[in-house]
C-alpha cells in the first residue's frame, strides 16, 4: 500500500533537514578548528580519550593534572614557559570544545540515521552513501588524533601535512553531504553543454586543492611572512632559487613557506579566472537561468574570498579576519559543489526516486 503523498513529503523534508543540520555542524566545527589553530590551542589536551574525554576537568586536582601533562610537551617549554593555570584553561577550552563538537556531530548523524533506517525511509543506494559518510566521520576522529600526536614530541606545532589532511577530510565529508542534499531535491533536469559540466567539476577539484594549500599555509604560519601584495618576496614571481632551494625539490611545495604561500596565491588566481570564464561560457551558451545564477554566485564568492585573503595577508593574519576568510572558503566550496551537481545530475534526483519507492 502506498503511503499518502503528504507523509512522503514530510519524510523527505525530515531527511533533508537532518543532513543540512549535520552539514552546518561540520562547518561550525571547521571554524572552531580554525580558531583552535590560530590560538595555538590544539596541543593543550595531550591524551585521546574518545569516551571519558567528553567531560572536562571538574576539580582543581584534575585541572592541575591536565596542566602538568601539557608542561611535558615541547610547545610549553619553547613557547609558553611560565604560563599560568588560567592561561592554560583558555587554550584548553578551545581544544575541548573542538573535540566535543566532533563527538556531538557523530551522535547527531548516527542516531537519526538509525531511526530513518528503522522506519524504512531510506533506499539502499542512499543508505550505502550515508554509511560511507559515517565511516569517513569515524576516520576523521582518528586523523584528528594522528594530527595532534605529531606535535607532542619533537615539534612545537602539529605537522602541516596532517593538518591539511584533517581539514580536507572534514570538508570532503561536508561536500558529500551537500551533494546528497542536492540529490534529494525535486527539480527538472538542466541540459547543458559538456564543457560547462567539465568546468564545474574542475572547479570543485581545484577548490579542494586550494583548501589543502591553505591548510599548509596555516600549518607553516606562512601567512605571517611575505605580507605584501601583489608582489611576494620583492616580485610577482619569486626567483626559482628562493622557491626551490630545499632538496629534493618537491619538498618545497609543502615545507618552504615562500613556495607554499606562492602556490596558494597562484591557485587563487587560477580559480578566479576559471570561475569568470565559467560565467561567460554559461551566458554565451544560453544555459538555464539557474546555471547562470549559480555561476555568478560562485564567481562572486571567489572574488570576496580572494579579497579577504589579500586583507588577511596584509594585516598579518588577525584571528577574526582569518576566520571570516575560512568561513567564506566553506561558502565557496558549497557553491562549487551545488553548481557541479546542478550541471551533472542529468536527470531527476535518483535518491528522491528511491525515497518514493521506500515510501511505497
Amino acid at each position: 500500500m502506498t503511503r499518502p503523498i503528504a507523509q512522503m513529503g514530510f519524510q523527505l523534508r525530515a531527511v533533508r533537514w537532518w543532513l543540512v543540520f549535520v552539514a552546518l555542524l561540520i562547518a561550525a566545527m571547521v571554524l572552531v578548528g580554525g580558531a583552535t589553530r590560530l590560538t595555538e590551542s590544539g596541543l593543550s589536551i595531550v591524551e585521546w580519550k574518545p569516551v571519558t574525554g567528553t567531560l572536562p576537568p571538574l576539580t582543581q586536582n584534575e585541572w592541575s593534572q591536565a596542566f602538568e601533562g601539557y608542561k611535558k610537551i615541547p610547545q610549553y617549554s619553547e613557547m609558553n614557559a611560565g604560563m599560568t593555570l588560567d592561561q592554560f584553561k583558555t587554550i584548553f577550552w578551545w581544544e575541548w570544545s573542538h573535540r566535543l563538537l566532533g563527538r556531538f556531530i557523530g551522535v547527531a548523524f548516527l542516531l537519526p540515521f538509525l531511526w530513518f533506517m528503522w522506519r524504512g525511509m531510506l533506499p539502499s543506494d542512499l543508505k550505502r552513501r550515508l554509511w560511507i559518510i559515517f565511516g569517513l566521520g569515524g576516520l576523521q576522529g582518528a586523523v584528528g588524533w594522528w594530527m595532534v600526536a605529531s606535535g607532542l614530541t619533537n615539534r612545537v606545532e602539529v605537522s602541516q601535512y596532517r593538518l591539511a589532511t584533517h581539514l580536507v577530510l572534514a570538508l570532503l565529508i561536508f561536500a558529500a553531504i551537500v551533494w546528497t542534499v542536492r540529490r534529494l531535491s525535486d527539480r527538472p533536469a538542466l541540459p547543458s553543454p559538456l564543457r560547462l559540466r567539465v568546468t564545474s567539476g574542475v572547479l570543485v577539484v581545484l577548490v579542494f586543492v586550494q583548501l589543502y594549500f591553505g591548510a599548509l599555509v596555516a600549518g607553516l604560519r606562512a601567512g605571517k611572512v611575505f605580507n605584501t601584495w601583489p608582489d611576494i618576496d620583492g616580485s610577482f614571481i619569486p626567483s626559482s632559487a628562493r622557491l626551490f632551494f630545499e632538496q629534493p625539490w618537491w619538498r618545497n611545495l609543502f615545507d618552504n613557506t615562500l613556495t607554499v604561500q606562492f602556490e596558494h596565491r597562484m591557485m587563487a588566481y587560477t580559480l578566479f579566472t576559471i570561475a569568470i570564464l565559467h560565467v561567460i561560457d554559461a551566458v554565451v551558451s544560453r544555459a538555464s537561468p539557474a546555471v547562470i545564477r549559480g555561476a555568478l554566485w560562485l564567481a562572486a564568492a571567489m572574488t570576496l574570498q580572494a579579497t579577504l585573503g589579500i586583507l588577511t595577508l596584509l594585516h598579518e593574519v588577525p584571528i577574526l579576519l582569518a576566520l571570516v576568510h575560512q568561513g567564506v572558503a566553506i561558502l565557496v566550496l558549497t557553491l562549487a559543489v551545488v553548481q557541479a551537481e546542478r550541471l551533472m545530475a542529468g536527470k531527476p534526483a535518483l535518491e528522491r526516486q528511491g525515497l518514493r519507492m521506500a515510501a511505497g
